[in-house]
């Protein structure tokens, strides 16, 4: 059967075809078949976790994690509960990944700490001895961009219909609604006012310093995006 493909490349790329296709479907109909997406618990994102999810995208890191944990009790046991669909329903772009250099992120908000960010990014071969992982030092000074974090608020929330100022079911039955300011100061002083509730538990004080200064560093930023992957 197969000598009989190989001397026909029609027929053999149509038999390509079909079986891809055929693996396609058997990936893509269970998502169909859900009534809705499960986003129960998936909030969108601040000002704040959004301008430290563009600092992520800007400097590769999903280059070496993924943000996927398959339905595999090796990773299930190593990771947590594996990821569903509806937990991406405010991600874009999407960040799933297959390459593994570091560990996958999809919960990380659950198993680390502020300030094992800190100290990770600031020098990751202190904490985990061994990692190929490059120090992020100019994070801690340079400035993250609200703006654009504001500007992508106020785009997915028309375009895309993001329920901002609207309450979110949760997964332990309460709700949360995650605030769109009115206008770009407003984008301002709310990520500042995160930004300092993530500061308290970090130990750099250059950064302590600068966001009691009205300043955001990207290392706050990024932190803000960590601990809200849960």
């Amino acid at each position: 059967m197969f000598h009989w493909l190989e001397k026909r490349p029609f027929f053999f790329a149509v038999a390509v075809f079909l079986t891809i296709a055929f693996a396609g479907l058997i990936e893509i109909l269970p998502n169909f078949a859900q009534a809705s997406r499960p986003t129960i618990g998936t909030a969108p994102y601040s000002t704040l976790e959004l301008a430290g999810r563009h600092v992520y995208i800007k400097n590769s890191c999903n280059a070496c994690h993924s943000q996927l944990i398959r339905p595999f009790k090796a990773e299930t046991d190593r990771y947590g509960h594996y990821s569903l669909s509806g937990e991406y329903a405010y991600d874009r772009p999407f960040l799933w990944g297959s390459k593994r250099t570091g560990p996958d992120l999809m919960r990380v908000g659950n198993y680390r700490t502020t300030d094992w960010h800190e100290n990770h990014m600031y020098d990751p071969a202190g904490v985990v001895p061994g990692s190929i992982m490059p120090a992020y030092k100019w994070m801690f000074t340079n400035i993250a961009d609200v703006d654009t974090a504001y500007a992508e608020q106020l785009t997915i929330e028309s375009v895309f219909n993001v329920p901002y100022n609207k309450p979110i079911p949760m997964k332990d039955g309460s709700t949360s609604t995650v605030a769109l300011a009115d206008s770009l100061e407003g984008a301002h002083a709310s990520a500042l006012e995160e930004a300092k509730l993530v500061a308290e538990d970090m130990k750099n004080q250059d950064v302590k310093d600068a966001v009691a200064n009205g300043q955001i560093p990207e290392i706050v930023a990024l932190i803000a995006y960590m601990n809200s992957l849960k």
